[in-house]
């Protein structure tokens, strides 16, 4: 069993202004999801400190261009190295601010490490190439080329999911492509972030002033994103909020990765034991607080009892209780209005007609994984983002009607189906309007060496250490006749 810090210096967050860490006055306590305990004491940052930190950055921007590649790379290393060192540290925080369970705690630790790792071997490749400019009749003969070059400054707004490894997909590629960053983490996790930053910059390859950390809502984000300084937007949240930056954002780069409203579709060839097994997974890890958390289950209507039934089972197999107990599957949601706002789908889909096969029900203070069934597409439960640990069934006759109601959504960021049937296979891929497809696994599915986004409302743009580098780069042409 793990417990909290018992002393406040160990939970106390500072700020980044640059290299320089400073306590504020200010403060607020981040109190647990799971037991309420305060886990950290958190830095209260307005629209001053915003500015304070986009004026460092821009300041520091030609220095951290002109830093060697072989430096950067190092810098990349010796984090990774700091991150295997403490990696208790950092999962026993994840487990304590966000109430991830320990085993997947230590998870997104390794997915950290591995994410920045990548990020550094893809420094290696961010080149550009030779252009044959007498290619046309009306081209002559030169020496012509391009190259990437840093974008100067990035902001860089984090979700509470996640909150280590979204910060590393974002930050490692930002600071190795020789930009300076402003960082704004979650609220929910600003201790989990911090950590990560001072990794970063106490490391002896950093280099100086090149990280900024902030912390704060809508205020301090307003005021990043409006600003001129930043070159690049790089956020991960909500439809809403993606909204309104993309509305105040200005001339610059925006790389949104928003909702999604993850499905998938169980043929009637499917290995139903397999794809029970695997959808409950997808659909209540991270207690469905997941972009891609599988959300939509069509099901052949020829197996349709047969699959309720076996999924069912897998979800009450699942343990749900203490997030600092090793086989903890599910922990609590984030925060009392996600429960009261999951309760209230469940309440309103059981009113229009659905029924429940599992959960719906109170485990030691825990909402508990749910699954719905005889769901209807015109129901709110599976027309918006649920973000909980709730999944619904929905029959259909035909592989041609489920792919038609899947792509009947604004969202488009991952889908799967699950077929030992070849063609349809084909199909599927080529009919899927997502920004990823999966093949007889969940939707859930994500490799941190992919690119990851989505297409609709699920955003612009695309993660993974390869194409961030690309949003955190820019190209220039040169000709030398």
């Amino acid at each position: 069993m793990f417990g909290i810090f018992d002393d406040h210096d160990n939970i106390r967050v500072k700020v980044f202004f640059g290299s320089n860490e400073e306590l504020m006055d200010d403060t607020s306590e981040l109190k647990s999801p799971y037991n309420h305990e305060v886990v950290s004491i958190v830095p209260v940052c307005g629209e001053e400190d915003a500015k304070r930190a986009l004026d460092i950055a821009q300041r520091a921007q030609k220095s951290a261009a002109r830093v060697p590649l072989s430096q950067r790379i190092l810098w990349l290393e010796d984090v990774v190295h700091t991150l295997t060192c403490e990696r208790e540290r950092f999962a026993l925080s994840l487990a304590q601010e966000v109430a991830k369970p320990i085993a997947f705690a230590r998870i997104e630790v390794d997915r950290c490490i591995e994410t920045i790792r990548l990020t550094a071997s893809e420094l290696l490749s961010l080149h550009g190439e030779t252009i044959p400019t007498d290619a046309m009749p009306s081209g002559k003969q030169t020496l012509a080329f391009f190259r990437r070059e840093p974008v100067g400054v990035v902001v860089c707004i984090t979700p509470f999911n996640f909150p280590l490894n979204l910060v590393a997909h974002k930050i490692a590629p930002a600071l190795g492509a020789g930009n300076t960053v402003v960082l704004k983490p979650t609220p929910e996790a600003p201790r989990t972030a911090y950590m990560l930053a001072k990794a970063f910059i106490d490391s002896p390859h950093a280099s100086k002033d090149a990280l900024s950390v902030v912390y704060g809502d809508a205020v301090v984000g307003s005021t990043l994103v409006s600003s001129h300084i930043p070159r690049v937007i790089s956020f991960t949240g909500s439809v809403p909020v993606g909204t309104i930056i993309t509305r105040h954002a200005g001339i610059k780069k925006v790389s949104l990765e928003l909702g999604g409203n993850a499905a998938t579709f169980i043929d009637k060839s499917a290995n139903i034991a397999l794809a029970a097994a695997r959808c409950a997974f997808g659909a209540f890890v991270n207690s469905g607080q997941v972009c891609i958390s599988l959300q939509r289950i069509y099901v052949h209507r020829d197996i349709y009892t047969e699959f309720a039934d076996a999924i069912a089972a897998e979800t009450n197999k699942l343990k749900v209780g203490s997030p600092y107990d090793d086989d903890t599957f599910m922990g609590p949601l984030i925060n009392t209005d996600a429960v009261e706002r999951a309760k209230s789908w469940i309440a309103n889909a059981k009113a229009e007609g659905a029924r429940v096969v599992a959960g719906d029900k109170d485990i030691d203070g825990i909402f508990s994984p749910t699954v719905m069934a005889d769901v209807t597409d015109d129901m709110e439960i599976v027309c918006e983002e649920v973000f909980a640990p709730i999944v619904s069934l929905v029959a259909v006759d035909t592989y041609e009607e489920a792919i038609t109601r899947m792509n009947d959504s604004p969202y488009g960021l991952q889908f799967s189906i699950f077929t030992n049937d070849l063609g349809l296979t084909r199909r599927f891929i080529d009919d899927a309007e997502c920004g990823g497809v999966v093949i007889n696994d969940i939707p859930t599915l994500r490799f941190d060496v992919q690119p990851y986004g989505g297409s609709k409302l699920s955003g612009v743009g695309r993660e993974g250490p390869r194409w961030a580098l690309e949003e955190f780069t820019e190209i220039k042409s040169i000709v030398i006749c």
